[in-house]
């Protein structure tokens, strides 16, 4: 088969791959559609030591099952491996199973290929309406999802009467947006510096986008639920300022590890401070039903390029030339 495999820094190879062996208890999987995510990114520029090269990236993804009783069953795929037995995953926590593994990271190869091998317990049935492009969104809108039911049980007022604020306009973000909308939330503004994906933003339903410093922006110590969907010091700052006493900072990015939080005024404050990772196996299946049943909008604000032009797409995103807040990546198989 073909891969999209990490070789170095800022290298991508398109190269054959050995075809993976299912396990007992896996399935293969024919991937028809993987989205770039941030963590893809941070791996490319070398900024995580989880992910060293040689390794194929990608956890974002739909296809099809190959063989066995299953075959040709449509699927998106939880890339989130749990042990299902320990406190955490027993509780309903299964993002945080001290034994939790991902595909894309050692040693797990990843779904920038043609195919791979996950459990059965990890996958979701795709109705045929539905697109692989539209699915392979349910693993980061599922990140959204987990966040957003974090803050409201934190927050404890229906979200319709509350001000939420999003930093970041990637597909994180806009899912944070898209599933505080489904929540039930109505006054929801994203704050996004890139004038090229703002044009993209402004064409969906649910939020407001907005630049950094347009008069629209709520002032600070206004806010009830600040989503950081970036994760640098600079945004976790913004975060803590735009809270209000008493909010809710929910905080999903990864982009740096330390710095911009005021601990003074969170403290003096009482704003709560939520550290989201991921996703729950029950946020994941309740993200795809949401997808399928049109309560995350259109879901028509992705870019698809072909596997093989994974090097340039990468390149394209770090020069903030993408329109589009996820590329999805298409396998070319040859039959």
């Amino acid at each position: 088969m073909k891969a999209l495999v990490y070789t170095d820094v800022e290298t991508l190879t398109y190269r054959d791959a050995d075809m993976p062996k299912p396990a007992k208890g896996q399935v293969l999987v024919k991937i028809m559609a993987s989205g770039i995510c941030g963590s893809d990114m941070h791996a490319f520029l070398g900024h995580d030591e989880r992910r060293p090269a040689p390794l194929t990236l990608g956890h974002e993804a739909a296809g099809i099952i190959v063989g066995g009783d299953e075959d040709g069953r449509r699927v998106t795929i939880n890339p989130l491996v749990s042990c299902g037995k320990c406190p955490a995953c027993k509780e309903g926590r299964t993002n945080l199973c001290p034994e939790r593994m991902i595909i894309s990271m050692p040693p797990r190869e990843g779904a920038f290929a043609e195919y791979v091998c996950i459990s059965r317990k990890n996958l979701v049935t795709i109705p045929d309406d539905v697109s692989f492009e539209k699915a392979a969104l349910a693993e980061p809108l599922a990140c959204g999802w987990h966040g957003v039911r974090l803050a409201q049980h934190a927050i404890g007022k229906p979200l319709a009467e509350l001000n939420c604020l999003i930093i970041g306009g990637g597909a994180i973000g806009v899912g944070a947006a898209l599933s505080l909308f489904a929540f039930g939330a109505r006054n929801i503004a994203l704050i996004e510096p890139n004038d090229l994906r703002r044009e993209t933003l402004l064409n969906i339903q649910g939020f407001a986008a907005l630049a950094p410093h347009d008069a629209e922006i709520p002032a600070l110590g206004t806010v009830d639920i600040v989503i950081d969907a970036v994760g640098y010091a600079a945004t976790r700052a913004d975060a803590t300022a735009y809270a209000r006493p008493g909010g809710v900072i929910v905080h999903i990015g990864l982009g740096e590890a330390t710095g911009g939080l005021d601990i003074r005024r969170m403290t003096l404050q009482e704003i709560t401070f939520i550290g989201t990772y991921t996703y729950t196996a029950r946020d994941f299946i309740d993200t795809a039903t949401a997808i399928f049943q049109g309560k995350l909008g259109s879901l028509d604000w992705t870019q698809s390029r072909t596997l093989s032009d994974g090097q340039a797409a990468f390149e394209d995103i770090r020069a903030g030339r993408v329109a589009a807040p996820k590329i999805i990546l298409i396998p070319e198989h040859e039959e």
